[in-house]
């Protein structure tokens, strides 16, 4: 599992304005923190993914890169993950994206058991690719869990890379037991629990919701 937050870099100075009650309530502000954690962890990813040497011509001569051999597809779960999404598309500018609608049914009260919804997908063919399934909140797992299962019927993919801001260790836990195909964890932050609603503590709040305005 890579925790981006446990070295020290710029990445903090965003996870703490994503984080502060004084800040956070800017909408631009916490939506152009978190594409730019999207892009710094994409960066992170880009370094498992496979690569090939290429020829290139500059205007005096001939030189080799290695170069990405094969585009990720790009995942991502509405709504709360699309200024997150957005920095991974900056980075992976030629990947395909697929779109995910998955939530919870209704508030978690005294402990009962989360339920999540998916009502809607839109996706490319992922049969032998490396997939980014981008959410900024990894609380119980189950909405990655229940994205990925769903995803199954657009192909198996070679890898699947889940990416959040911040994680629970309940949730991280959770894909552990559950995942039966090869993935990764990636992270901004790993956070101490989940409190008896299934928030992440000490988390931010509601990610849709500070980006986007308080649903009904």
């Amino acid at each position: 599992m890579f925790i981006l937050n446990q070295q020290n870099s710029i990445a903090n100075t965003f996870l703490a304005e994503i984080r502060n009650i004084k800040v956070q309530n800017d909408r631009l502000r916490f939506r152009k923190n978190l594409e730019r954690l999207g892009e710094l962890l994409a960066y992170e990813i880009s370094k498992s993914l496979s690569f090939k040497q290429e020829l290139i011509t500059t205007p005096l001569k001939e030189t080799s890169l290695n170069l990405i051999s094969d585009q990720p597809v790009l995942i991502s779960v509405l709504r709360a993950a699309m200024p997150f999404y957005q920095g991974f598309l900056n980075i992976y500018d030629q990947a395909d994206s697929g779109f995910i609608g998955a939530y919870r049914t209704e508030e978690v009260k005294d402990g009962a058991e989360i339920e999540i919804s998916l009502l809607y997908q839109a996706a490319p063919n992922i049969e032998g690719k490396e997939v980014i399934l981008i959410d900024p909140m990894l609380a119980s797992g189950k909405s990655f869990l229940k994205s990925i299962e769903n995803l199954k019927k657009n192909g198996t993919p070679k890898m699947i890379h889940i990416a959040s801001v911040i994680a629970a260790p309940e949730g991280v836990d959770f894909l552990k037991q559950n995942i039966n195909l090869p993935y990764k964890l990636w992270t901004c932050a790993l956070d101490e629990k989940l409190n008896p609603n299934s928030y992440i503590v000490p988390g931010l709040g509601d990610a849709g919701d500070l980006a986007f305005g308080q649903k009904l």
